[in-house]
């Protein structure tokens, strides 16, 4: 028995030595080149509209970016960290979508929670003359 077939007799394939899977993400020189130069291009972009001021109104600057910067995610994630369908059945994309679910939720939540805490819990600024008026202090008792 040689090398190898001692090798296979392990449970130890062929694929895990070089080969390439159906599953297993295929890197190459252009795409990896297609990656850089978008993500140039959505960094170019929204620097430009900021140091040039073409976007007056801030919310829409603010939405503007923000739309840059989940595309520039979605670059990275496609062309740099091969995230799709296809790569190990799915379960990565899978997982990475249920994350971004998860964070959200607990983002908007945590947010909705403080808003009506600070809304139904703190005291309105109209109410605060009746507590500007000092209580006389109260004078300690001597039996403590």
């Amino acid at each position: 028995m040689n090398a190898h077939n001692s090798h296979a007799s392990h449970g130890h394939d062929d694929h895990a030595h070089g080969g390439h899977d159906a599953n297993e993400p295929h890197s190459t020189f252009s795409g990896y080149m297609t990656g850089f130069l978008l993500s140039i291009i959505l960094t170019a972009i929204p620097f430009y509209l900021v140091m040039a001021k073409v976007i007056s109104d801030r919310p829409t600057a603010v939405m503007v970016l923000g739309a840059f910067a989940v595309i520039q995610i979605l670059v990275h994630m496609f062309y740099f960290l091969h995230m799709n369908g296809k790569v190990e059945g799915g379960w990565t994309l899978l997982s990475t979508i249920f994350t971004v679910v998860f964070v959200a939720i607990a983002i908007a939540g945590t947010l909705w929670v403080m808003f009506h805490m600070n809304a139904n819990m703190m005291p309105s600024h109209t109410d605060m003359p009746a507590m500007e008026q000092a209580a006389p202090a109260a004078e300690p008792k001597a039996g403590l």
